[in-house]
């Protein structure tokens, strides 16, 4: 007999301030709210990190500190607890926790998530791993009893990549927008920096990452600054930093740019912009660009795979321009520095990302 019996269990590995941090830390109290016992199955020195865990939610650490080395921790788990469900996230976790089910000889019901547009992200991978994760989303996502994407995009995607052979397949909408959105954009005292004063603000947050391809956007506000005075900020942190900055000196807009780093609580910057901007190559489904939209903030996005142009409604709802095209970034930002969108048509469009919302959609979606 199992010695405890949580509804769900999630087993995640992630840096601690992606947007997989961020969807989980709303969901996981969500599902909670709504009377799920929900084990998080952690790993050392990762993600994602909850200070303060609600009741009903059981920290669960698996004494491992890579996702490479942590199949037999959870068989074992598995075979103690038997879950009702066990939900994971990115391809190394995901097939971990296939190949744990079938060690483990129980039950328990998987589903795995994939957030992003697979085919583009393997196109930066080594050989090895894009190898590697093709074979597993061939041949064990399909073991899986449900493949959960935040996008069409996302599924269509992974349905060319499986060859078909993937069929338990669902569009579940990411949990996002939280009820404390608006007191927490309303808080002066988060602002990493001064945003006082009559120059409009243009806003990106994210990872600084290749993906998020912030050298475009870059070029795009050098170009913004040709027409009139403007200031961006990025919110985020990552390893392209040195060559962002070196690429800000380079264009002369240093003194117009600032880079503060990861904030916690980037939403009373974010509130504050004129133009919320994304450049990325590729997502699954840009929570940031979905959380301006919440607060009434204008977007430009590149019409990137995928996620943009679903949440934007084709370009009704913001200006979509091609990945890596700085000239049309640019005109997209003096537009709505021009010609602000109105904030009421913005909100209403993404009620759907609404925490609790999503929260039932996942309980749908995995049979709780």
């Amino acid at each position: 007999m199992p010695i405890h019996t949580p509804s769900l269990a999630v087993f995640l590995a992630t840096s601690g301030h992606s947007g997989v941090d961020r969807i989980m830390g709303n969901l996981l109290p969500a599902l909670v709210d709504q009377e799920l016992s929900v084990d998080l199955l952690t790993l050392e020195g990762h993600g994602p990190h909850l200070p303060d865990p609600p009741p009903g939610l059981r920290i669960v650490p698996l004494g491992r500190a890579h996702v490479s080395t942590s199949l037999p921790a959870l068989a074992g788990y598995l075979r103690r607890h038997q879950p009702l469900v066990l939900l994971t996230d990115k391809d190394r976790v995901n097939r971990t926790a296939i190949l744990a089910r079938a060690l483990a000889g129980v039950k328990t019901r998987v589903y795995v998530r994939v957030g992003t547009t697979v085919s583009v992200n393997l196109a930066d991978r080594k050989p090895l791993e894009r190898w590697r994760q093709r074979l597993s989303i061939r041949h064990l996502y399909p073991r899986a009893d449900g493949v959960l994407v935040p996008s069409h995009g996302c599924a269509e995607d992974l349905r060319q990549i499986s060859a078909g052979r993937i069929t338990r397949l669902q569009v579940v909408p990411s949990p996002i927008i939280r009820d404390d959105l608006a007191s927490r954009a309303a808080d002066p005292t988060a602002l990493p920096l001064d945003m006082d004063g009559d120059d409009p603000w243009v806003v990106a947050i994210g990872e600084l990452s290749r993906r998020k391809d912030y050298a475009t956007l870059l070029r795009a506000f050098a170009l913004v600054l040709t027409q009139r005075p403007a200031r961006l900020v990025i919110l985020g942190e990552g390893r392209e930093r040195p060559a962002l900055e070196a690429l800000a000196r380079e264009l002369g807009i240093t003194e117009r740019v600032s880079l503060p780093g990861f904030v916690a609580n980037p939403y009373a910057c974010l509130s504050r912009a004129q133009v919320f901007a994304h450049a990325a190559r590729w997502e699954g489904m840009p929570v940031a660009l979905i959380e301006a939209l919440a607060l009434g903030i204008p977007v430009v996005s590149t019409d990137c795979p995928s996620g943009p142009r679903e949440v934007l409604d084709g370009g009704r709802l913001g200006r979509l321009v091609d990945v890596g095209d700085a000239q049309a970034m640019a005109a997209g930002i003096c537009h709505y520095l021009d010609h602000p969108a109105d904030p009421r048509t913005l909100k209403s469009a993404v009620t759907r990302y609404r925490v609790a919302d999503s929260a039932r959609a996942y309980r749908e979606a995995i049979g709780l």
